[in-house]
């Protein structure tokens, strides 16, 4: 099976995965590499009126996310860059999260 993208991690997504339970880390970065092989949305999908994405983890009943965007800037190689990530308590993605992730991605192209 051939990989759709690479996944590089900005330092706030370092910092939430050396944060969290190292069994819960490891489950995202296993559900982030499988996420690489197979279109499944509940692993990784678009969130509504907006460019980022989420790589979700549910793991010992707590929801992770992950949010990301796509760096089509190098024709090579397709690339998912992962901002940060939160522990979901909600319904909806927070608000609040997908500003801050716009704002790392942002940041990232300037």
């Amino acid at each position: 099976m051939q990989k759709k993208f690479e996944v590089e991690f900005l330092e706030d997504a370092f910092d939430f995965l050396k944060e969290i339970d190292k069994d819960a880390s490891k489950k995202i970065i296993y559900n982030i590499e499988k996420s690489k092989l197979v279109t499944d949305a509940k692993l990784f999908k678009k969130l509504k009126n907006t460019e980022i994405w989420e790589f979700r983890t549910l793991y010992k009943k707590v929801q992770y996310r992950t949010l990301a965007f796509w760096d089509k800037t190098d024709k090579k190689e397709v690339l998912v860059v992962c901002t940060h990530g939160f522990i979901k308590k909600s319904q909806k993605t927070p608000p609040k999260e997908i500003k801050r992730a716009e704002k790392l991605m942002e940041a990232y192209f300037d």
